[in-house]
């Protein structure tokens, strides 16, 4: 199964960037996932499905550990088994 995560990590500071979203962020470029897209207000990847999991519970422990007082997230099955449909 293919899995996306979306993600965004708070507080929030329009004047830099958390040491939280840069944990997180830092997890999930670690975490060995395709179609990785970090911005300003949210996050979002895909891949294999247990990659996908794994990554979360590293993001997680990773923004948590930094400071973040709250993550949402959102996780959704987009295929069965390559590239989402849509994606290159």
């Amino acid at each position: 199964m293919r899995l996306r995560v979306e993600f965004t990590t708070e507080p929030f500071d329009l004047d830099r960037v958390p040491p939280h979203a840069e944990a997180a962020r830092e997890a999930l470029h670690g975490a060995g996932l395709d179609a990785v897209d970090v911005g300003p207000f949210g996050n979002t990847a895909e891949g294999a499905g247990d990659a996908v999991l794994a990554a979360v519970r590293q993001v997680l422990s990773a923004s948590l550990g930094a400071g973040a007082t709250r993550v949402s997230l959102q996780v959704s099955v987009v295929g069965e088994g390559g590239p989402a449909e849509g994606t290159p």
